[in-house]
């Protein structure tokens, strides 16, 4: 497996497939805690059908919309793991531009310490500018989302004191995102992994040596798998880990891999 530095794209396909919305998977931001040349921090667009969810915002997320010709009234719902800087710095902007832009905006946002609202809107209070209300939900553990095109279901993870994974459904495909985890997979891998098939798991890789998911992953069923979040010194063992795995035709993402589930 070679370490890819530009856009790529990665094509599932499946006969049932036919006739239904497929899942796609857009990594605008693929770094670990800081920015790196053509690697920016945490951000993940779903696109299904015409409406599309964040997982965190770690950049700025409306330029991406916009230059890719998205209206940001499509976004429904932002899904933020946890609350550190390269994970949510920016959703003060979303919310900025939303207040006296995007009016017809209307996601619902979901955040592990819902007080981050109280943050923003000090934000807003030195900036002289006012926002407009929008619809924060703390995020508890199980279904925490469903608009009948998407399902979210939180696992709760001990990367700090409150984080959280996301699975996501749709068309009975299904989706896993780990967020960051603590020390290692055999401590905090989500256990819902072992009790659902998935078509993709999007596995964390700065906080340990990757090769430790291989027996977590073999008690999976997991179609692919892609290692996002990944710091330089996990590259060897993310080669070895795909090596040793051929099967899940591991990855590791980089800023504008797309996916289609």
């Amino acid at each position: 497996m070679s370490i890819e530095h530009h856009c790529s794209v990665l094509i599932f396909l499946n006969a049932d497939f036919k006739g239904v919305d497929l899942m796609k998977i857009v990594f605008l931001g693929s770094s670990h805690g800081i920015p790196e040349p053509n690697r920016r921090c945490s951000c993940i667009l779903v696109e299904v059908g015409d409406n599309r969810y964040f997982v965190d915002m770690g950049l700025m997320p409306i330029e991406e919309l916009v230059n890719r010709g998205i209206a940001v009234d499509s976004v429904k719902g932002i899904f933020i793991t946890h609350m550190h800087g390269d994970h949510t710095n920016g959703l003060i902007s979303f919310i900025d531009l939303c207040s006296w832009v995007y009016k017809t905006a209307e996601p619902k946002i979901f955040l592990p310490k819902v007080e981050g609202k109280e943050v923003i809107e000090a934000w807003f209070k030195v900036t002289g500018t006012k926002s407009r209300e929008f619809d924060y939900r703390k995020v508890e553990e199980g279904i925490i989302f469903d608009d009948g095109v998407l399902t979210v279901t939180a696992i709760r993870t001990k990367h700090c004191d409150v984080s959280f994974a996301y699975l996501l459904e749709a068309e009975g495909k299904r989706v896993l995102f780990t967020g960051d985890l603590f020390r290692e997979p055999s401590e905090d891998f989500p256990k819902i992994a072992k009790e659902v098939s998935l078509q993709l798991a999007v596995c964390e890789g700065a906080h340990f040596d990757v090769e430790k998911y291989e027996p977590i992953f073999k008690e999976c069923d997991i179609k692919r798998v892609i290692i996002n979040h990944t710091a330089e010194w996990n590259f060897p063992h993310l080669q070895r880990l795909a090596a040793n795995m051929p099967e899940l035709g591991i990855k590791m993402a980089n800023d504008g891999l797309e996916i289609i589930v």
